[in-house]
């Protein structure tokens, strides 16, 4: 059986062909060289589009696809808050309610003084005694200011646990801070001292806020 035989190319005829062209009349040119021509032709045209067509909007698609997945993510962040805006605007109806009855318990300027009286009144009616009772410097927050209160009470272990009991029940904020119990050194029957920092807490009314703002604004101002 015989083999099927291939085509051999002469390639000494294609060479001639490209080596006797007309380049003054394509028609006349064999269907080698002009197959070649169009392919080259074909190649050039797409490199030029490439190079200042192509290349500068497939860059510009990367860049729409990036804003359009961005875009995508924001609307359902955005769904999610507007079919959740009725919880939203709930919950921050029950904040402001907590929040102003947080307020409710800070004592404005007028009030501060009854407020350590009943402090005060809170540790003598356990039987405490004062050895020292002295308000600090009021430190000023963002909207409140809060008044430290160095204590010093002699009494019994007992009676300065009903003392902080009391001091929670008060109607307005009242803290024990940086307690420390030692024993009487003056003392026969037994008792305790205990050293406290008491801190209370006061809002700011609209003046001082006022005056607070403008002062960080200067501040604000001078370092620039």
């Amino acid at each position: 059986m015989k083999s099927p035989t291939i085509a051999k190319i002469d390639v000494n005829a294609l060479l001639n062909d490209f080596r006797n062209l007309n380049h003054q009349d394509v028609g006349t040119w064999p269907i080698v060289p002009r197959i070649t021509l169009l392919i080259g032709l074909f190649l050039a045209i797409l490199a030029f589009g490439w190079w200042f067509v192509w290349s500068d909007q497939l860059d510009r698609l990367a860049v729409h696809q990036l804003d359009e997945t961005r875009f995508k993510e924001e609307f359902v962040v955005k769904k999610n808050q507007a079919v959740n805006l009725d919880l939203y605007t709930q919950q921050l109806s029950e904040i402001d309610r907590s929040f102003g009855a947080l307020l409710k318990q800070l004592p404005n300027k007028s009030e501060l003084e009854s407020l350590l009286i009943e402090i005060n009144q809170s540790g003598l009616g356990r039987g405490l005694q004062f050895e020292l009772f002295k308000p600090g410097q009021e430190i000023s927050k963002d909207f409140y200011a809060e008044l430290p209160i160095n204590v010093r009470l002699t009494g019994s272990y007992h009676d300065f646990g009903a003392f902080a009991g009391d001091i929670g029940r008060l109607s307005r904020i009242v803290t024990l801070n940086n307690i420390s119990i030692v024993a009487n050194p003056q003392s026969k029957d037994g008792s305790l001292v205990m050293d406290a920092v008491t801190k209370t807490f006061r809002y700011l009314d609209e003046s001082e806020l006022a005056a607070k703002k403008k002062a960080e604004q200067a501040a604000r101002g001078s370092k620039k």
